[in-house]
């Protein structure tokens, strides 16, 4: 086909500073991987509903991987279920191993 050209080239860009072989920021010594994981797991939860309406009745859940699960519905209940977390959290067998303890 007649007529038709190719596009026209501009001038080369000019080159400012030294050649480049790695992006800034980018570390190139091989250091410790910051989301390596080091074995630790969640094991207990508690999660707390407490709106800041005294009129909405606010809930509890506590739960382990070990089976514990405990619900509570409104405030004393809550209050409870605080200090049943905490205290499974000093007798749970996955938190707390017996092994390498003294028996008493």
């Amino acid at each position: 086909m007649k007529g038709r050209q190719g596009a026209v080239q501009g001038p080369p860009l000019a080159v400012v500073g030294g050649r480049k072989d790695v992006a800034e920021g980018v570390r190139t010594a091989v250091g410790p991987d910051p989301q390596s994981d080091d074995g630790r797991r969640p094991v207990a939860w508690l999660y707390i509903t407490a709106p800041p309406d005294w009129k909405v009745t606010p809930s509890g859940r506590s739960w382990c991987t070990c089976g514990h699960d405990q619900h509570a519905i409104g405030r004393a209940a809550v209050i409870v279920l605080l200090k049943i977390h905490a205290q499974h959290r000093t007798l749970c067998p996955l938190l707390n191993p017996l092994e390498g303890r003294a028996v008493s």
